[in-house]
């Protein structure tokens, strides 16, 4: 499974910004797929992950009070890719981000591929 995200940039405060995850090798269908992100000095965190299972959206607990409506996450298998939107992005969402996936099509599964990431600069 080779993972690539893109759609990064640098962009403003209160901007809108749509990530994609592009599956090659596989179909999305059988995959769940999470978007993670690495801001500088921190810690890796997930955000948001999309089952192949049941079509079912999770969002990392410690992201919802964060957040609160700005990320959401969404797949379109035809065209083999998941997407992170974005919405009124603020300075602190700067960070590299990441889609994985597991060997399945479950959230509760381990990552086990990961693609490169994309980096998101907001300026204030």
């Amino acid at each position: 499974v080779q993972l690539q995200a893109s759609g990064g940039g640098l962009v403003q405060t209160g901007s809108i910004l749509r990530l994609s995850c592009v599956a090659s090798g596989v179909t999305l269908d059988n995959y769940a797929i999470g978007w993670f992100r690495q801001a500088p000095g921190k810690e890796r965190e997930g955000i948001a992950c999309s089952s192949s299972r049941d079509g079912s959206t999770y969002y990392a607990k410690s992201f919802e009070d964060r957040l609160k409506g700005r990320f959401t996450i969404s797949r379109d298998n035809a065209k083999n890719t998941v997407y992170l939107n974005m919405m009124w992005l603020k300075p602190e969402d700067t960070a590299v981000y990441f889609c994985a996936a597991p060997q399945g099509g479950s959230c509760e599964l381990q990552m086990t591929y990961w693609g490169k990431g994309t980096l998101v600069t907001v300026s204030s």
